[in-house]
């Protein structure tokens, strides 16, 4: 299995992240939203290089029966929130995202109209305005920094597995978080960011920001996938779906 900047899931964070067939999210995971909050239109966005379906099966099993895959930009239009995973590269993410003219309708959905949005993996790291894997790429630029190499002397890279996390800024995404929850990761690339856009970070051989925000507090990106993250996870993913 190649391994880029994000990588392909991993079966065994499906089995233990994949708690779907489980009916825990209200009773002892704490996650419950109101009615209202789960009829909202939630845009999975497709451009041929994310785990859509495990993020589609999480909203389903959290209530959230209106999310839906969008690889247009006039299918953005109607979400009232965007999720962008992804997997594989940074280049050939923005490639993708161009060819389907998606990069303008994202941007625009995210600063002019104040629409909340969610990167995940591969997804939060393209929210950035540039990336040095393979070669220097232009981002989103939704959230001021960089993507580049995990430096880890001695360890394995990609960096796989589960990982404590820790809060440095608080903020509504973390309000289900405790130090040293552990979430899944499965990268080879890190954002580099301001402290004040970091809003959990775990330690791979050196800092990694987790959960990054934009200035404006409506652009997310978690560098681990909460889908696959059990119940920490999906409680901070009901954290987004309730801004």
């Amino acid at each position: 299995m190649t391994i880029y900047g994000a990588a392909v899931s991993n079966k065994k964070a499906d089995t233990f992240g994949n708690i779907l067939s489980s009916k825990l999210v209200d009773d002892e995971m704490g996650v419950s939203s109101p009615i209202q909050d789960r009829v909202q239109r939630i845009a999975i966005i497709d451009y041929g290089a994310g785990n859509l379906f495990s993020v589609k099966n999480a909203l389903s099993f959290l209530g959230y029966e209106n999310a839906y895959f969008a690889d247009t930009p006039a299918s953005l239009i109607e979400a009232d929130k965007l999720i962008l995973p992804g997997v594989g590269a940074f280049p050939d993410a923005m490639q993708k995202l161009s060819e389907r003219d998606l990069i303008p309708a994202i941007r625009d959905a995210a600063r002019r109209e104040g629409k909340p949005l969610l990167g995940i993996c591969l997804g939060m790291q393209i929210l950035f305005e540039r990336g040095f894997e393979f070669e220097e790429t232009e981002g989103l630029g939704l959230i001021e920094g960089i993507v580049d190499l995990i430096l880890a002397p001695g360890l394995k890279i990609p960096h796989m597995g589960w990982d404590d996390v820790t809060i440095v800024n608080p903020s509504p995404m973390t309000e289900s978080v405790q130090n040293g929850d552990r979430v899944y990761f499965v990268h080879s690339y890190k954002a580099v960011c301001a402290d004040k856009n970091i809003c959990l970070e775990t330690t791979y051989g050196q800092r990694i920001p987790a959960l990054v925000r934009n200035d404006g507090g409506n652009v997310y990106g978690a560098q681990f996938h909460p889908e696959k993250s059990g119940p920490v996870g999906l409680r901070i993913l009901e954290s987004f779906l309730t801004l």
